[in-house]
């Protein structure tokens, strides 16, 4: 289904806390061990590659013994990344310190585009976001796909991290190189907060982006990562707030169709209460009954 190109893929999914990762002291203690014992048939892209394991793990004592050796804060991993992206990724905030403290370059961007900034504000690390804000870091770089650091977040449900971006001057309504801002992931996320943030800052509620999809649309179909409780607070605030619930996409398709379609009966019924309209066809002829797998959905449905 189209109205889900490049949701997942441009975002990271993941579990990580918006708190600061703790250091591995196993892990670091396994690392030092190794550079103990090959350090001297280290080659100095070997001692800089190993700066990245260093960053990961948190391990303060080995990075900054690497970086005495000659360990660049300018080496890339295989993606393009900076050990900076990695720390600021890991959530290890007093690696970050160390790598600017020795130079590392603040903007710098991996194969995608990606900064370390955009990496701490999709993982929701955000000590870390202030810290990389409060040094000068581009709020507005964008990274895979176009997609700002601000739309990383509200995809993700960084709630804070959105509203510190915002403040110190991100744009809320940059779309990315498909065609949608961050309020598109939000609201497809299922992240009324954010939802709310970004229209505060006079987004057109009723707007279409790639495909004339509206954000009803997009919050009416969440994928099977967003609890449907948790859309249908964003659907029954856009709703409210102003938003047509019979528009179409360019298949022809309603939010109650693609609703229907994705199998979310408390969605649909919230859009029928509102006055969606079930007797409407798609370009294909195809009613919002015709698209659920679901009986009773499609009793419900199906127009009298």
């Amino acid at each position: 289904m189209y109205r889900r190109i490049a949701l997942a893929a441009l975002i990271v999914a993941g579990s990580v806390h918006g708190s600061l990762a703790a250091p591995d002291p196993a892990r670091c203690r396994e690392l030092i061990r190794k550079y103990e014992t090959d350090n001297a048939q280290l080659s100095a892209i070997e001692i800089s590659l190993s700066l990245f394991a260093a960053a990961n793990a948190d391990c303060i004592n080995l990075a900054t013994e690497l970086l005495d050796h000659g360990a660049s804060v300018d080496a890339r991993d295989r993606l393009g990344a900076r050990p900076l992206s990695h720390a600021a990724r890991s959530g290890h905030l007093a690696m970050v310190d160390l790598l600017l403290a020795r130079g590392a370059p603040l903007d710098a961007r991996n194969l995608a585009g990606s900064t370390a900034l955009y990496f701490a504000a999709e993982r929701g690390h955000v000590a870390i976001v202030q810290r990389l804000i409060d040094r000068g870091a581009d709020v507005n770089l964008t990274g895979r796909s176009g997609a700002s650091p601000v739309a990383a977040a509200a995809y993700a449900g960084r709630d804070m991290v959105v509203r510190m971006l915002l403040a110190h001057g991100a744009d809320g309504r940059k779309a990315d190189d498909t065609g949608k801002p961050p309020v598109v992931y939000a609201a497809a996320g299922g992240q009324l907060g954010i939802v709310k943030q970004l229209l505060a800052r006079e987004i057109d509620i009723n707007a279409r982006y790639a495909n004339d999809l509206t954000l009803l649309m997009w919050a009416a179909g969440p994928d099977e990562t967003v609890p449907e409780a948790q859309a249908l607070e964003v659907v029954s605030y856009l709703l409210d707030a102003g938003a047509k619930v019979d528009d179409r996409d360019a298949r022809g398709r309603t939010a109650l169709m693609i609703a229907a379609e994705g199998n979310h009966p408390a969605i649909a019924r919230t859009l029928l209460a509102h006055g969606a309209d079930p007797a409407l066809a798609d370009k294909a002829g195809k009613h919002a009954a015709d698209l659920t797998i679901l009986s009773a959905l499609r009793e419900e449905l199906t127009p009298r």
